[in-house]
């Protein structure tokens, strides 16, 4: 990774020392120095834990586990509003490929129909010079003729524009065929299109449930179970990236970005702190995926659109070989996706209410790791 890259993370590791973790799922390691193996720092005593006078209050004990279970609760309804944006999205990519396909088919319907009507006048042309010649059979026309040597050679052309007419009435016939086989394609890609509106129509008011679920039950608490709240997230996502670096992974980890992965990287980064919604691809808010295709289609590779369609389209690679500008695919459902940028960090839009952040890349559970340009 750069130097100016190398800055930022850096500066956000620094942050993160500094206030414990970034916002949830912050980052929580130690700033490395070039060539040194990063420490993760130590685990910050929670407020009310084991230790200070709170742990003992039962009602702090009580209200300490209220707070878990609406964490959890939390976590599962924007899961499920991930899950259900990857499907919204991958229904909005169908619909444009049918889409464009059913133009396509529309176009060759037309030009299939300008060929058949060249094709019916030639015909017709040919069938006019056929009635000018009165119908008689070729020996008819040798008997009455004046020249029988003009006439030999007129039947020879006479045979060729036969021969001539066959092709084309063959011709017509495979131009018929072709037209009821775009109406037909077209027929199923109208049928497809609609599948997929409908499928996409379905996903977004699950999104919207979910979400406004989770608007609910955060609306609910007071500023300060708010702010216990989020503690408790930054707590969690500090342990999960702490015994993720305490498993050495980091030490194993020193790929160096491929030119188009270090073009990935920055465009993910220079996103930083705009907003997550969901279903958009930029340039003034992304959901997880629609960032990371983006920052790839950026540095000119064109990866596919969905968490679940990167994980299974693109080439795997093993966590300790990972490298800046791959991805790393999370949850055991592949419904969220986040581009590694080095020194055990990641970028990447969370969910909504938040921003693009640089995060722990151990702070969620990890799935996989695909690389692009592999």
């Amino acid at each position: 990774m750069g130097s100016g890259k190398r800055s930022l993370t850096t500066a956000a590791m620094v942050l993160a020392c500094a206030c414990a973790v970034l916002s949830a799922p912050g980052v929580a390691y130690a700033s490395p120095t070039p060539g040194s193996t990063p420490t993760p720092t130590r685990t910050p005593t929670p407020s009310g834990s084991a230790g200070g006078a709170a742990a003992q209050d039962p009602q702090a004990i009580r209200k300490k586990k209220d707070l878990q279970a609406i964490r959890r609760k939390l976590d599962d309804l924007y899961h499920d509003a991930a899950v259900a944006t990857d499907a919204y999205n991958a229904a909005e990519e169908k619909a444009r490929r049918q889409s464009a396909q059913i133009v396509d088919l529309a176009q060759d319907i037309v030009k299939g129909q300008e060929k058949l009507d060249r094709l019916k006048d030639l015909a017709g042309a040919a069938a006019r010079a056929q009635y000018r010649g009165g119908g008689l059979p070729p020996e008819a026309q040798l008997w009455l003729s004046r020249n029988p040597q003009e006439y030999l050679d007129g039947a020879g052309r006479v045979r060729q524009g036969q021969h001539a007419t066959k092709g084309l009435l063959a011709e017509m016939a495979r131009t018929q065929q072709d037209l009821e086989q775009y109406a037909k394609d077209a027929s199923a890609q109208w049928q497809k299109l609609e599948a997929n509106r409908e499928a996409k129509a379905e996903a977004q008011k699950k999104i919207k449930k979910q979400i406004a679920a989770a608007e609910k039950l955060e609306s609910q608490l007071q500023k300060e179970e708010k702010e216990r709240l989020a503690k408790l997230e930054e707590e969690a996502a500090y342990k999960a990236q702490t015994a993720w670096l305490g498993s050495g992974v980091l030490t194993e980890l020193n790929g160096k970005a491929s030119v188009q992965g270090k073009k990935a990287v920055k465009y993910a980064t220079d996103q930083i702190g705009k907003p997550y919604v969901w279903g958009a691809e930029g340039p003034k808010s992304f959901d997880c995926s629609g960032l990371t295709s983006q920052a790839w289609l950026s540095a000119g590779h064109g990866i596919p659109r969905t968490s679940q369609e990167q994980w299974k389209q693109l080439p795997h690679v093993d966590v300790k070989d990972m490298r800046p500008g791959d991805l790393i695919i999370y949850f055991d459902d592949a419904s969220h996706v986040a581009m590694y940028i080095g020194d055990g960090a990641i970028v990447h839009a969370p969910r909504p209410g938040r921003t693009v952040t640089v995060a722990g890349a151990g702070s969620m559970p990890i799935l996989g790791v695909v690389r692009p340009d592999a």
